[in-house]
């Protein structure tokens, strides 16, 4: 990279970079061509367009660039840059995640709705079916309860079903959670998840996108964004996914960036387990239980290695370690050291206070 590292943006060249990343066809490669090659987005600008076509560019690119809508729609994005909890990360500059700053594709510009410091926290992905099972929704939020409050911010994509589910559980237990969308932050999609978001940032999480902030819903857009849910984090768990989930995109990203990949396996006749238990065959982690994620993971927590619920969770003890993962009841009595009947009572009770669920043999603790 031929930029000087962390070279201050004046506000002429954060209009420039601006119109650039709203052009047609400019993704971050080019995008970063154009500023090795002219040293600035301002001079990128201004030189003639035979410049961009000697490096390859479209030409579509070089005539759009000072068109009125490109300026107009760079107007609204420092406009919108105003307003409290607002903010733009670029990517040669010093509060940009680490992390992210590593993958070849990184976005060039991040718009982040709420606080961008989470953005440099541990973070662990989770993703999943957005047509997932109730077992399915109630183990993706057993884990990020746990996972939140081990330490870790939780990251997906703000879709429904696990995705939606990891998020909510994340905030129930006072912890912190990253959404990354296929859309602008402006076109939120889906509509059914804007209380969610909203959610998230009024308590201190973060909702980003690297599209223009009225970029509207495409199919091309959700598979490219999951480059940014692994790429933000240590690792991704996989949830509940069958073979054609564009979770096993996110699963591929993190494998080809580093990043650790787990998933959680199910029965093999649901067709939604299928994708965790391909994944599993490729060589992602098998995983039962949060410990399977916190050792692997132990050297990048700040806070201390810790599965205990908090107090509103722990009402009951055979709950603590269904929050943590499912169970079969054998395995609850091994585990709690209670006998056997003294568990399927528990369990029965639980079931019938609507606070357990078992489905295929195993014990759910279910989302309230």
């Amino acid at each position: 990279m031929s930029l000087p590292d962390f070279a201050p943006v004046s506000p002429a060249e954060l209009e420039a970079r601006l119109r650039l990343h709203r052009l047609p066809e400019l993704g971050p490669a080019r995008f970063k061509k154009l500023l090795e090659a002219f040293g600035s987005a301002s001079k990128a600008i201004s030189a003639p367009a035979s410049a961009w076509r000697s490096l390859g560019l479209p030409l579509a690119c070089a005539e759009a660039r000072r068109s009125t809508e490109i300026r107009d729609g760079a107007g609204h994005a420092l406009a919108w840059l105003e307003r409290p909890g607002q903010h733009l990360l670029m990517w040669d500059q010093p509060d940009y995640p680490a992390l992210l700053a590593e993958i070849s594709d990184a976005p060039p510009l991040l718009f982040v709705a709420g606080d961008p410091g989470i953005l440099e926290e541990p973070q662990l992905a989770m993703v999943g079916s957005r047509r997932a099972s109730r077992p399915g929704m109630d183990t993706a939020a057993a884990f990020s309860r746990s996972l939140a409050g081990a330490g870790f911010v939780i990251t997906s994509g703000l879709a429904l079903g696990i995705d939606a589910a990891a998020h909510q559980a994340a905030l129930d237990v006072g912890g912190r959670t990253v959404g990354v969308l296929g859309t602008g932050l402006e076109k939120f999609y889906p509509q059914r998840n804007r209380r969610l978001a909203d959610a998230m940032i009024d308590s201190g999480s973060a909702v980003i996108s690297e599209f223009p902030l009225d970029a509207g819903p495409s199919a091309s857009n959700f598979p490219r964004r999951n480059r940014i849910i692994s790429g933000l984090s240590l690792g991704v768990l996989v949830v509940e996914a069958s073979v054609a989930s564009g979770s096993l995109i996110t699963a591929r990203l993190a494998a080809e960036q580093g990043r650790e990949v787990y998933a959680i396996p199910g029965s093999i006749h649901h067709p939604g387990a299928k994708g965790c238990h391909q994944l599993i065959r490729d060589g992602a982690v098998l995983v039962e239980t949060i410990e399977h994620i916190l050792e692997a993971l132990r050297g990048w927590q700040r806070l201390p290695l810790s599965t205990e619920m908090p107090s509103a969770a722990a009402t009951h003890p055979l709950l603590v370690l269904l929050h943590a993962a499912p169970h079969t009841s054998e395995a609850l009595s091994v585990t709690s050291g209670w006998a056997l009947p003294k568990v399927l009572a528990a369990l029965t009770e639980l079931e019938m206070d609507g606070r357990a669920v078992c489905e295929n043999g195993r014990w759910f603790a279910r989302v309230s």
